[in-house]
């Protein structure tokens, strides 16, 4: 049973009546889920309206009742995580056990920004005269727009929802138009919790127009996005226009260091796992494995071995451990890079096709022998797709490895200490995993440089986005 999809405007649902709209595809068979209402400027408006009255009311709720209300969320999404699961999997494509994976992970979300809000504290400086008090505050910023992909339907929305109301914000959401059904149970959450009216809102539309309206809004203080670089650049223009605070998660192109040391049989099952969940369509996922020369051959044949068992199919299939990409878009782009890669020698050593012609299935990919110029190894894949090539030194990887205009992630194996630690502080990125995957959880900082964005989304950091610092001298 898939949902009902409809806005979430002042505390209210609306349907499509007499509403633009769209097909909800699900990428396992191409069949429509059913249609999406696109909000109208005057929807926006309303919504814009709705959410200034509903901070007045918000920033005036202390952090305590606050998270009351957010930790009675959390506790709604674990109770309906079986639903939602389902309706993540229908409309994004991925395994079943992946996506109750991603809605209890959102569940931990809401609860660590319940608890963060109340420890939103200030400080008292010293003053240097005699009766000199100065303190310093946080406030929350105001109205936040936030903008969300498909990849991770409820996981992205709720890093930003749950640290704007922890910070005393209200938020409108501008979910992805390919999965908006996980976002409208995730909302219907909070909404079911006790959130009042105007606090939370949920619209979505074509979204060119729809980021221009919200982002060139007086009320709208602060911006958060989480998408491509190109779109990423366009959003941070319009945002600079009004100086409004803005935090973007953008896209990387990560690479996976494997030093000698490493076991690479070992290492071969945690990274490939890694690399084919969610299909590859992950802006964490390894995308470029560089593999010393000495156990090079012994980490392809088991990766390529995993790849080889990975079962391909429809995610509510119990069987399933990878599901179709998320729409033709995906496909069309898996196909470029591979045929790329072919023609600039690179060798297909399993998969680089598409699998059937029902659905957006690709076959899980490992290509060897493609130089460093390649699209594969210079532009984020975003798909199952995995080259892997050797190195020699220390010195000429990092190289390598930092040579992109990308800095989300990184990833490195060793067994040796020294190494790991230089690695890890030579790896140009936001998030550097060594020995270990478990880059991104609730109470740590998310986010890249360079072209990868700025800002940070989870942890301390995460509440820190959605507040303003104020300075009081009270003499």
């Amino acid at each position: 049973m898939y949902t009902d999809l409809q806005l979430y405007i002042d505390g209210e649902w609306h349907g499509g009546a007499g509403r633009k709209g769209e097909e909800v595809i699900n990428p396992a068979s191409g069949k429509s889920l059913g249609t999406l209402p696109h909000a109208s400027r005057a929807d926006l408006d309303r919504a814009l309206a709705a959410a200034d009255k509903g901070l007045a009311v918000w920033r005036a709720t202390s952090a305590y009742d606050r998270g009351k209300v957010m930790r009675k969320a959390a506790d709604l999404v674990r109770e309906r995580v079986e639903h939602i699961a389902r309706v993540m999997v229908q409309e994004q494509g991925k395994p079943f056990a992946e996506a109750r994976i991603e809605v209890v992970t959102t569940a931990d979300i809401i609860d660590w920004f319940a608890e963060e809000g109340r420890r939103a504290y200030g400080r008292i400086v010293p003053g240097r005269g005699k009766n000199v008090r100065q303190l310093v505050l946080q406030e929350p910023v105001g109205v936040v727009a936030a903008f969300t992909p498909w990849n991770f339907p409820t996981l992205t929305p709720v890093r930003k929802i749950a640290g704007a109301l922890a910070a005393g914000c209200s938020i409108i959401v501008k979910a992805s138009e390919e999965t908006p059904g996980s976002c409208v149970e995730l909302v219907k959450c909070f909404a079911d919790a006790g959130l009042p009216k105007g606090v939370l809102n949920l619209v979505f539309g074509i979204p060119a127009e729809v980021s221009e309206h919200l982002i060139g809004a007086d009320s709208v203080k602060k911006i958060s996005f989480t998408g491509s670089v190109p779109v990423g650049k366009l959003l941070a223009g319009l945002a600079a226009k009004g100086m409004k605070r803005a935090t973007m998660e953008l896209g990387g192109h990560s690479p996976v260091v494997v030093f000698g040391d490493a076991d690479p049989e070992k290492t071969a099952d945690t990274i490939a796992a890694f690399k084919y969940r969610n299909a590859g369509q992950v802006c964490i996922s390894p995308t470029r494995f560089y593999v010393q020369e000495g156990v090079y051959n012994r980490f392809l044949k088991r990766f390529t071995e995993f790849a080889n068992n990975v079962k391909l199919g429809d995610g509510l299939d119990k069987d399933t451990t990878m599901g179709p990409l998320a729409n033709a878009r995906r496909l069309d782009a898996m196909e470029a890079i591979v045929n790329d890669a072919k023609s600039r020698g690179g060798k297909i050593v399993t998969g680089g096709k598409r699998r059937g012609n029902q659905g957006y299935f690709f076959e899980p990919t490992v290509i060897t022998d493609v130089p460093d110029d390649s699209k594969i190894m210079t532009e984020e894949p975003f798909g199952p797709v995995a080259p892997i090539v050797p190195f020699k030194s220390f010195d000429e990887v990092v190289e390598r490895a930092n040579s992109l205009p990308f800095g989300l992630a990184s990833y490195a194996f060793t067994t040796n200490t020294q190494t790991a630690t230089m690695i890890g502080d030579a790896l140009q990125s936001g998030m550097v995993g060594v020995n270990s995957v478990a880059i991104s959880t609730p109470e740590t900082p998310f986010g890249g440089i360079k072209e990868s964005g700025y800002g940070q989304e989870g942890g301390i950091e995460g509440l820190e986005a959605y507040t303003n610092r104020k300075f009081i001298s009270q003499g």
